[in-house]
């Protein structure tokens, strides 16, 4: 008990947090702002209704997990879609035993879907976005986390600030897809992993709680896209060996076994169904190839013209200033040039999204090390300069503005 009130004396809510909440708040009034200037489509129709029947009850259908079919292209994002809905919906229930008759959501006996409760829930558009906007906050803390223990404060603001106002990670907060939940896979198992070398190092009791985090971050990437996991266990297994000096024939059991969690982790979210959870392998979900056109169309993007700016900046100092070249700042631009050149062919999927942390995780480290520069105001104007540049392009591309 002790060991705990002290850890919870640790935490601290200091200028810094409280500056990075701010910029996670302005993240969360964009997404609220664009998804009441939004209206509900097919395809929130289909994760809404493939969503509730994996939580509610099974498909009708004989051989077929849902009525939409056995799920391959990330079933976690269709199980977050459907859970506020579902919940919403035994609320109402619950509150029809204390009602009149006559406002009664359900009004005769039998199973409503949510398509006809819209237009009596006005809110079913906030609560099947409001998990990947919450997802989205959730990659962003994760970010600073790792960039201001990484380069101290002005490192972190930089890259958060960059990340909360991007518009690519605002429209895929604001739609039912896995894209930002398997970002947040990715990213957190990388660094977890990196966490976890770190830790064997010193006394094993202290490895336990990282390989149980980094095994629900594997699970997290695995059930949102299965092509994530392979893809998040070898770039963690990369940087693991870099780090884990005298300690690297452990290293590949520990991401093994955080392999098999993660696989456990996609069977529970079928249902410990065999069959749907066989079909995901029969599928082509895991195919990938790589192509140049994801990042070619990313920063020819005016909308995304400082996060562009920032990125060659980064560049340039990286390869100019020696000090700038360390695991700190070499890792996440490795990560970032593998997944930015993967494209999914066996299922929709946008692994530049993946990637968009790292790069900005990479920028974050390099301006730091400008900051510390013999002509570190110049470089902080310049960086404000740059993210007031990506800020207004952001605000700009809100509907309703103009």
């Amino acid at each position: 008990m002790t060991l705990r009130l002290n850890r919870i004396r640790r935490f601290h809510f200091n200028l810094p947090q409280r500056i990075a909440a701010g910029l996670l708040a302005l993240f969360l009034i964009h997404g609220l702002w664009l998804t009441e200037h939004q209206t509900l489509t097919d395809r929130d129709y289909q994760y809404a209704r493939c969503g509730r029947e994996m939580w509610e009850r099974p498909s009708a259908l004989t051989g077929y997990y849902t009525t939409c079919g056995n799920i391959h292209d990330g079933v976690l994002g269709y199980r977050l879609a459907g859970l506020p809905l579902t919940l919403n919906l035994l609320a109402e229930r619950g509150l029809d035993l204390v009602r009149k008759p006559e406002d009664r959501y359900v009004q005769a006996p039998g199973e409503l879907s949510t398509w006809e409760l819209r237009h009596q829930l006005t809110h079913i558009l906030l609560l099947e976005r409001l998990p990947f906007l919450l997802a989205g906050a959730l990659l962003g803390a994760g970010l600073w986390w790792v960039t201001r223990r990484l380069y101290g404060n002005l490192g972190g603001y930089t890259a958060l600030a960059l990340y909360c106002f991007s518009p690519a990670v605002l429209k895929a907060c604001v739609a039912p897809n896995a894209e930002v939940l398997a970002a947040l896979g990715v990213y957190g198992g990388v660094y977890t992993c990196i966490g976890v070398a770190h830790a064997m190092q010193g006394p094993r009791r202290k490895w336990r709680p990282r390989i149980v985090l980094l095994t629900a971050a594997f699970g997290v990437a695995a059930a949102s896209h299965i092509a994530a996991l392979p893809v998040v266990a070898l770039l963690g297994l990369a940087a693991m060996l870099w780090v884990a000096e005298g300690r690297r024939t452990q290293v590949l059991p520990v991401v093994l076994i955080a392999v098999a969690g993660a696989l456990l982790v996609v069977f529970a979210c079928y249902g410990f169904s065999p069959d749907a959870f066989s079909y995901l392998f029969r599928s082509s979900a895991g195919f990938l190839w790589v192509s140049v056109d994801p990042a070619r169309r990313f920063f020819s993007t005016l909308a995304n013209a400082g996060v562009t700016v920032a990125a060659v900046a980064a560049a340039v100092l990286y390869v100019g200033l020696r000090k700038s070249r360390y695991f700190g700042n070499t890792a996440p631009l490795l990560c970032f040039l593998v997944l930015v050149m993967l494209v999914m062919i066996g299922v929709p999927g946008s692994p530049w999204l993946w990637a968009l942390p790292f790069l900005l995780t990479f920028v974050g480290g390099v301006f730091a090390d400008a900051y510390e520069g013999p002509r570190g105001r110049l470089a902080m104007a310049a960086a404000g300069t740059i993210l007031l540049l990506q800020a207004v392009f952001c605000v700009l591309s809100l509907p309703g503005l103009l």
